[in-house]
């Protein structure tokens, strides 16, 4: 690879999005959509390196689109309710069950800042002060205002390493 062209690469991860978007359409010859910046760094280089060492060869590019031909491509999700209702999944592809989770039913306390605080375990979430949560984390988020482990703060997990 070029000199030139490696140090023009390296330095595509410094431009802002904007800036990004104009080297796009310099480069590609049309305006792009995105404002993904990994995208746009990855898109850019390609061609850079394209123009520089070749592009595709022709057998390649029969190849392409001989696989876009045969290809079943679905370009946006099918929209609600479209089509019959999805069957029950079976057991092996259902998300497990938190093993650290006490059963339905019991009452977790907590006291904390002079509070006595009570969750209630939920067949699916967590039941505190009348709301239902989908995870620990979010009530002992709702609890302190920030992010934290709700394993760890209701006391559910092993202190200290792993042995």
């Amino acid at each position: 690879m070029h000199p030139d062209l490696a140090t023009e690469i390296a330095a595509l991860p410094r431009l802002r999005v904007s800036e990004l978007r104009v080297r796009f359409a310099a480069v590609c010859g049309a305006p792009t959509p995105s404002h993904n910046k990994v995208w746009l760094v990855k898109r850019i280089a390609w061609r850079l390196q394209a123009r520089a060492e070749g592009d595709l060869s022709e057998r390649a590019r029969r190849r392409v689109t001989e696989l876009i031909a045969d290809a079943d491509l679905r370009l946006s999700a099918p929209p609600a309710g479209a089509g019959t209702a999805t069957p029950e999944l079976p057991a092996i592809l259902r998300v497990p069950v938190d093993d650290r989770l006490p059963r339905p039913g019991t009452i977790l306390t907590r006291r904390y800042k002079g509070r006595t605080l009570q969750v209630e375990v939920l067949e699916h979430g967590f039941a505190f002060e009348g709301k239902t949560y989908r995870s620990l984390s979010a009530v002992a988020k709702a609890v302190t205002g920030s992010h934290c482990s709700g394993h760890f703060f209701f006391g559910l997990t092993a202190k200290g390493p792993k042995l």
